[in-house]
């Protein structure tokens, strides 16, 4: 699936912050708003104001310059402080004085460091192929910039599909040739495929505006695949708030097909259910009204026989959230794990790591096209363990620059699970190489890096993991977005040398079955 983030086109996932610099008093009440800073420190302070919203960022997750220049000053704005000639002031509209502000800023700034450290493998990756041989597209419209938005394939009929920024929805064979099937009005960022009497289905998220602002114009959309000349799509919902992905369920249980979708919006978003009525009408509910819903995942997680789903909301208050089917139409919310807002989560899938019939967290953290552009040492691939009752514990972390999404599979066929990542912010100036990176499970919570070199064919957005060419092993689709302007390149001095053009590629997997 694919994400749209902040700052640019294409990823979603915002980092809330804190926000900037110097503060002066600009009404005669200054003498005793100092006074009563003074009564409390600049983290205690930030401990009161900040976690309004999100979990509290501490000042080592990012240097003092981003703090100073990005993230503070952001945060200003939400606190709806002002800013006049370069100082921050409060006004009665504000929701704290002037000196609390100043206490916030000279707290994270004085105990931020000057740069961050990024770690180093303890054993270098491989750079070689694996078990994997390159797919290229047969042909490919070289005055046509890759922009591909999604790529999944269908479980049902193996069928790969992708889609574009220019709306359109293509269909690939295995060995890379492509069709148009149909255009949208505007880019597809999800599918689900589903299988019915009248044919394959295809239920389409389309984002409605892929650029980052509070406009409600996307929608779920089913398309009949199975026709040769696929007819004008059926619009289940419209109106939604950037929306990314769909999941589909008899949810409560009167035998028509219902739909939760998560818009990621932009200021403003929401998680939804879509309930069907009889004659093919559908009812919105809100389910949580909080901005970057980025991916969903359902399953029946308390074995009541009820479909209940889960979502990583990756910008402000971030996290993971269960929706417990109430079976009375709606659901009981409750979150299950809680990250830092600058973290830039990005993806999660629940898979039982170790064998012992409780699902883990594989989960990912990279957006970094927000307010602090730098390399982090916490962005990667990290596995948290189920130790029951749906709570976790961290077992597993591998650093990987701008890690924008991971997938789990047994691709090697040894019984144990593997991992495929990739980075959309990765250093592509002195490691361009880690953009996609395989983990081979070499023991339980130990795993040997692979860096296969396919940096030079795409810069990667969105990912699947499938069986392609049919023969029994997971394949994996990398789709390529290749434009660098409005924000998506964060290092200076840096030119892409990836091919611009070819909107995906695929890792064909040579394993034995």
């Amino acid at each position: 699936m694919f994400k749209i983030s902040k700052s640019a086109i294409v990823k979603l996932s915002v980092v809330a912050g804190l926000s900037v610099v110097g503060a002066i008093t600009f009404n005669s009440c200054g003498n005793q708003e100092q006074s009563q800073a003074q009564l409390l420190d600049g983290h205690t302070l930030a401990k009161k104001y900040c976690v309004s919203c999100h979990m509290l960022p501490e000042p080592a997750l990012a240097d003092k310059k981003s703090w100073e220049q990005g993230i503070l000053p952001a945060m200003a704005k939400r606190l709806k402080l002002k800013e006049y000639m370069g100082q921050i002031f409060s006004d009665e509209k504000s929701a704290l004085t002037t000196s609390e502000w100043a206490e916030i800023v000279k707290w994270y700034v004085k105990n931020a460091p000057d740069s961050l450290v990024i770690p180093k493998p303890a054993v270098a990756p491989l750079k070689d192929w694996s078990m994997f041989s390159l797919v290229r597209p047969k042909k490919v419209k070289k005055q046509i910039p890759a922009m591909t938005t999604m790529v999944a394939v269908s479980p049902d009929d193996h069928q790969l599909y992708s889609a574009d920024a220019a709306n359109n929805l293509y269909r690939w064979t295995p060995d890379g040739k492509s069709s148009i099937i149909y255009t949208f009005d505007s880019p597809v960022t999800g599918v689900e495929f589903a299988k019915r009497p009248e044919g394959n289905i295809g239920v389409f998220t389309t984002i409605g505006n892929m650029i980052p602002i509070d406009v409600s114009k996307g929608k779920i959309q089913e398309l009949n695949l199975s026709m040769a000349k696929p007819q004008p799509p059926l619009v289940i919902t419209d109106s939604l708030p950037r929306p990314v992905q769909t999941v589909t369920a008899d949810f409560n249980k009167d035998g028509l097909t219902d739909y939760v979708v998560c818009g990621f919006g932009h200021d403003r978003g929401g998680l939804y259910y879509v309930q069907q009525q009889p004659g093919k009408k559908y009812e919105k509910h809100l389910m949580l009204g909080l901005p970057g819903g980025t991916q969903l995942v359902k399953g029946d997680f308390n074995n009541d026989g009820w479909m209940d789903v889960m979502c990583l909301f990756a910008q402000n208050d971030e996290g993971i959230w269960m929706f417990l089917n109430n079976k009375k139409g709606g659901f009981e919310a409750k979150q299950l794990m809680r990250f830092p807002p600058i973290y830039g989560s990005s993806s999660f899938q629940l898979i039982d790591f170790n064998h012992d019939g409780k699902l883990d967290l594989l989960y990912t953290c990279g957006d970094n096209s927000d307010y602090s552009k730098v390399l982090k040492p916490y962005h990667g691939i990290y596995i948290f363990t189920n130790l029951g009752n749906w709570k976790f514990k961290q077992t597993y972390f591998y650093h990987m620059d701008g890690c924008s999404k991971a997938i789990a599979a047994d691709f090697d066929g040894d019984g144990d699970l593997d991992i495929a990542a990739i980075g959309f912010f990765s250093d592509f100036k002195y490691h361009p190489e880690e953009g996609f990176t395989y983990l081979e499970q070499s023991k339980p919570n130990a795993y040997i890096a692979h860096q296969i070199p396919v940096q030079n064919y795409g810069r990667w957005i969105c990912m699947d993991v499938n069986d392609v060419d049919h023969n029994g092993t997971p394949d994996i689709i990398l789709g390529n977005f290749s434009i660098g302007e409005r924000g998506l390149l964060n290092q200076k001095g840096f030119a892409p040398k990836w091919d611009m053009s070819e909107p995906l590629i695929i890792l064909r997997n040579n394993a034995k079955k």
